[in-house]
Formats: structure tokens, sequence, C-alpha cells
């Protein structure tokens, strides 16, 4: 058996199980069928296809960093110009877990991959809610839980330094996951295990949730475990190529950069306008003394 584990961060994510009609809720935790329908897209499959084979993993995830609520008044009309119902759509806003999926080695050796090269987009339970990057966190042989529990802290630095004191996160899994001996008979049932992705019948089946509290370790004070791959922040930076100082080459310099300004050309040496405007036309004239109000208050 083993475990891949899941970074699930980004502005905004969603995760559904009882939303009807006009109100869109979301758990506070990623779910099993939500999930289960990232590794269904990442692998290729329409919602149309079977997913037997998804329903034997088992799923636990940690909340490293539990986000906050957040309404969204959603309006929205069709091609023809006509109003649909209003909703409330709810999201976890600058939320970030860690998800484990537990089965068979070649079966989650493959879920990796897929995960990694994804045939669908990746979202985190709406469309509307991309993942930031990594998502996949490689392989670990260990059991589901104690993947969850010994993996470092993954929480924003800002959230980390802010509750430096207590580290003491819950963790949700299948209840069927937990090793004998090491259950905490905190359970609840949850209806989030996905039958059938199919529009004309979705079904969704029970499950026992049973919930646990770790204490987990800053991952500035840990090494990284042998088999992790690609696990981390991301430092891409998507604002360096508009640095136009960042995109030159030093060897290529030849004298002192000149950054352009796009208003240069419409001001002259003295300040005043440019010669756009003719030689002679504004000497002498520190502003445009202009009233476009001056006509109507003689006419009145």
């Amino acid at each position: 058996m083993a475990v891949l584990l899941l970074r699930l961060a980004g502005p905004l994510q969603a995760w559904g199980v009882k939303s009807r009609f006009t109100v869109r809720a979301t758990e506070l935790a990623p779910s099993k069928s939500g999930i289960l329908g990232m590794l269904a897209a990442a692998t290729g499959r329409r919602r149309t296809d079977p997913i037997e084979d998804l329903l034997t993993l088992r799923f636990g995830v940690r909340k490293d960093q539990p986000g906050t609520v957040v309404r969204d008044f959603h309006t929205a009309h069709r091609l023809d110009g006509s109003s649909m119902p209003l909703s409330e759509r709810y999201y976890l806003s600058d939320a970030v877990f860690l998800a484990g999926i537990e089965g068979e080695n070649a079966v989650i050796e493959r879920l990796d991959h897929a995960v990694r090269h994804p045939s669908f987009p990746l979202y985190l339970g709406r469309r509307s809610c991309p993942p930031s990057f990594p998502v996949s966190l490689g392989l670990r042989d260990s059991s589901l839980l104690e993947a969850l529990t010994s993996e470092p802290w993954l929480a924003s630095k800002w959230y980390r330094k802010r509750h430096r004191e207590g580290r003491e996160i819950e963790v949700l899994l299948d209840k069927d996951a937990v090793p004998e001996g090491e259950h905490t008979n905190d359970v609840r049932g949850s209806r989030d295990v996905p039958l059938s992705f199919d529009p004309r019948h979705r079904e969704y089946s029970f499950r026992d949730i049973e919930r646990h509290m770790v204490r987990v370790k800053d991952k500035a004070s840990t090494g990284s475990a042998a088999v992790r791959s690609d696990a981390g922040e991301d430092h891409h930076d998507p604002m360096a190529e508009l640095d136009p100082v960042g995109m030159l080459d030093p060897a290529e310099m030849h004298g002192p950069v000149r950054l352009l300004d796009p208003m240069a050309e419409l001001e002259d040496p003295a300040g005043g306008l440019s010669s756009l405007t003719g030689p002679n036309e504004y000497e002498g004239s520190a502003a445009d003394s202009h009233d476009p109000m001056a006509e109507l208050l003689e006419e009145s």
C-alpha cells in the first residue's frame, strides 16, 4: 500500500456536499467526492465514465490553514438576455489542506503521474477555483494516518508565524483507514462518496469520518523526506517578466539603463507642453487658463 499526498491551496476553494438550488454551501474541508472527481479529471475520465476503481481508495485530509468562509452574491444571464435565478455561493478563502489517498502501489503511482500531467484542468471543488502548484507532493510508504501526521506543516509563512504556539491540527479520514488501536471514536457520517458523476443520475453514498488532532512539525525544522518529489513552496514570480531591468542581460549593457517614460514626449525640458502644440502657441503660459463653464455663466 502507498499514499499519495496532495497540497490543496489556492485563492478560493469550494467543497459542496449538501448544496441545493440557490444556496451553494461549502464544507470546511475537502470532500471525498471532490478529490475523487479531481483524480478522475486528471486521468481523463468524463462524467459518464465508470469510477468503481476509485471507490476502493481511502481518503483523509489535514487542515493546515483552515481559511475563511466568504459569500458571493451570484448573478447570471442566459444568452437571450433573460435572468437566471439569483444564488448565494460560499467559498473558503486562503485555505491550505494536505490530502492523502491510500491504495495499491500501482494504482497510486498512476494517479501521481496523472495529477502531474492531467488530461483535464484540475480545480478545487468548482471550476472557478484553480489550485496553486505543486499539487502532488509525491508518494509515501506508510499508512494514511501516519503520512498525514508526519508531513511538515504546509501553512503560509504568515499563518505559521501568527500561530507559532499551537500546531495541533485537525485530521479527518475514513474510519476504515485508521489502524487498530488508534481509533478516537470521534466519528460522524457524510454523504460524499460518489457512485456516479453522470449529470443524468448523480448518486452518492455515505461514509464514516473519524476525527483526530495531531501535532505537526514546522517544515523549516525538518529535512526532506526520501520519497518526496518536487515538494515545497512555489517560488514563481509572475511579475518578473514585467520588470524592464530584470529582462536585461548585464553583459549586454553598454552604459546606463534608460527606462521608458511614456509621458516624456508630452513635456518639454522647461516643464511646459511639447512641440506637438506648435512652437509659440503656449509661450509664456504656465497652464491652460480656459474655463469651460465661463460661457454658461455669461449666458445666465
